[in-house]
């Protein structure tokens, strides 16, 4: 399936908008301190139900964190629905690949194990974003005429 997918095809951009949906639905409940409570909640309640561990007891530094980063990627996650780009894609591989890799730091110093279903999923969104980049990056499909007045390059079939 990967090899069919170039950042230049509209399924490439389905699989964009796919992992903004996902991330709009796991992470809206962690935008607002109210919300936040409640997920924190269910998740050690889940954690505990299938014995998989619970989140620490709430706290105000741990509810402002978990704040931030549901408002930031709520945000992201809204324009990659609305306004899904190739590149947008390339960035939320590599964010993903951050996301996973302080998620995997986090499991390896005792995190609940039902993080490793949320790992799962970022890294396989993240290898379906960036594998076809790293394909089109190695077939030398970028257009000659980019260059730096727009500080990208263009994709060939795009325009």
């Amino acid at each position: 399936m990967i090899p069919l997918l170039t950042p230049a095809r509209p399924a490439y951009l389905h699989v964009v908008r796919a992992s903004a949906w996902y991330d709009l639905v796991v992470t809206a409940g962690f935008a607002t301190p109210w919300t936040y409570a409640l997920v924190h909640q269910a998740l050690s309640s889940l954690g505990d139900t299938l014995g998989m561990g619970h989140l620490p007891e709430l706290d105000p530094v741990q509810t402002l964190y978990a704040n931030l980063m549901g408002s930031v990627v709520v945000v992201w996650a809204v324009l990659r629905i609305v306004r899904p780009l190739p590149e947008h894609g390339l960035f939320d591989g590599v964010a993903r690949t951050l996301f996973a890799t302080w998620q995997a730091y986090a499991l390896t110093h005792g995190a609940m194990r039902l993080l490793w279903l949320f790992f799962v999923v970022e890294v396989v969104f993240g290898v379906v974003q960036l594998a076809p980049w790293w394909r089109y990056r190695r077939t030398d499909r970028v257009d000659a005429s980019a260059g730096p007045a727009d500080g990208r390059p263009h994709l060939a079939g795009s325009q």
